[in-house]
């Protein structure tokens, strides 16, 4: 994020941005483990949920160290780093901003001496009243300047609890917890202790996993497989878990209402993980076999728009009885670069990632799958890249309704006014991006494909109807904590 001339902080967007994942977090508490290096392959395995800074906090029950820095997993850590990063208990975090700046004074795991002990903690979601958060860290402390270094809700959170008077950091947390609006996943640790939380609606994913010699908390099953940790549990709505020598404890800090978002299983998640008892990949397989029953064409060919797409485009596929193919060509090597790209390579925009196979779609009807649409620019491209190709027809077909709200829950979607669907009909969208034919998976459709209730999803993106208020200035911190 950037700071705008008016103080606010914003997203700098050349061309097309989609739904930027949120962060992911990991925490293992294994005595006699290289610890720092399972987490560093946890996080590898979460990378796809942030890629702008990495962190590794580890205690060897005496002391915490952190290490942490901007760039992908890879580009933080080397070997030496890991091995001076020893001890018993480990959390980790791979970012992608939501609130405050991206730089390394905000990346995590947040660092704070407690009383009689030091809380490093790491945070998947966003809150929502950070405001009133802040005003309160200010009310109660006699120093707030030396208290708060960074503009971020982690920060403010870490604050709260090591400030409060409570005693330990068990005690204090579980004050603090009840505070907290909005979605959070957390995973936190002082000295001798693994602890994990979650918000009363389990907005992101947290799951529990058991290595041979100890635990794993994660934010997705993925990274326990790459681990070698087995599955045990989610941890539950309103959960809160402490992980030490005398095992796992458990108890419900409030009640829980899930309300688990529905855009996991749509994009955010890896194919391979499982959420709520549904194994991705098969739910996106079947929302694609929805959207070839309410939207179908005559066409040659059923194409993804890789990554992303492919599973729903395979579902197409089969429901529809059309040849699957692969018709654009995904650079996997494009990811964050701070090398900004000279005016003539902007205007290739998203060849620098996709590229059409002219052999395969030209003098076809082609079916292209995509996971959702933000402001348009990304299918627009694609339209044209395969029009040039040589194809006959292109009809786009998306595996989420329209996105018409923005998220205040870890996912940084466009504003309400960048948003295409927001303003424009489905119609206007297909003349707007330049495709023969247009059509969404409907609300319905998506929510039978994954297999839960309504009621226990959050699907405020695609309604508005939000599971708790949403302030005015939800997700940004006011300006006395920006002046901090």
């Amino acid at each position: 994020m950037v700071r705008r001339p008016d103080g606010k902080l914003t997203h700098e967007v050349d061309g097309e941005k989609g739904p930027q994942d949120a962060c992911g977090i990991f925490g293992v508490w294994a005595p006699g483990e290289e610890v720092a290096k399972l987490t560093f392959y946890g996080l590898y395995a979460l990378q796809h949920r942030g890629q702008e800074s990495a962190g590794i906090a580890v205690s060897d029950g005496d002391r915490i160290l952190v290490y942490k820095d901007m760039g992908l997993v890879a580009q933080v850590f080397t070997e030496n780093d890991l091995a001076v990063l020893t001890g018993k208990i480990a959390i980790g975090h791979t970012r992608y901003s939501t609130t405050g700046s991206s730089n390394w004074a905000n990346a995590q795991p947040t660092l704070r001496s407690s009383e009689g002990s030091t809380l490093a903690l790491a945070h998947n979601g966003n809150l929502t009243n950070t405001g009133d958060l802040a005003e309160r860290l200010f009310k109660s402390s006699g120093d707030a300047q030396n208290h708060l270094h960074a503009t971020t809700d982690t920060e403010i959170m870490t604050a709260l609890i090591s400030l409060e008077k409570g005693g330990s950091v068990e005690a204090n947390a579980l004050s603090i917890l009840p505070t907290l609006q909005g979605a959070f996943s957390l995973i936190f640790m002082d000295e001798n202790t693994l602890y994990a939380a979650r918000d009363r609606h389990g907005i992101r994913p947290l799951v529990i996993g058991k290595l041979e010699t100890g635990w794993v908390v994660a934010s997705e099953s993925a990274a326990l497989d790459i681990v070698g940790a087995s599955f045990i549990r989610e941890v539950e709505p309103g959960e809160f878990i402490a992980i030490d020598e005398d095992g796992l404890r458990s108890h419900h800090w409030t009640t829980p209402e899930p309300r688990g978002c529905i855009f996991e299983y749509v994009y955010l998640a890896r194919p391979d993980t499982t959420i709520a008892g549904q194994s991705v990949h098969p739910v996106r397989v079947a929302i694609g076999e929805r959207l070839a029953a309410e939207h179908p064409v005559e066409a040659d060919l059923v194409i993804p728009v890789p990554e992303s797409g492919t599973p729903a485009a395979i579902g197409y596929a089969k429901y529809s009885k059309i040849p699957y193919g692969a018709g654009l060509v995904k650079n996997s090597y494009v990811g964050r670069t701070f090398i900004q790209p000279s005016q003539t390579i902007r205007q290739l925009g998203i060849r620098l990632k996709l590229n059409p196979l002219r052999e395969v779609v030209a003098g076809k009807k082609i079916v292209v799958v995509d996971d959702s649409i933000v402001r348009g620019n990304t299918q627009r491209a694609i339209v044209r890249m395969l029009r040039e190709a040589g194809a006959a027809e292109i009809h786009v077909r998306i595996s989420s309704p329209p996105v018409k709200w923005p998220c205040y829950f870890g996912i940084d979607f466009a504003t309400r006014a960048e948003l295409i669907a927001a303003g424009l009909d489905i119609e206007e969208i297909r003349r707007s991006i330049g495709a023969d034919s247009l059509g969404y998976v409907s609300l319905e459709g998506l929510i039978e494909a994954t297999n839960i209730a309504e009621s226990k999803l959050c699907t405020a993106c695609f309604t508005g109807k939000y599971p708790m208020p949403i302030p005015e200035e939800s997700g940004n911190v006011k300006l006395l904590l920006e002046e901090a």
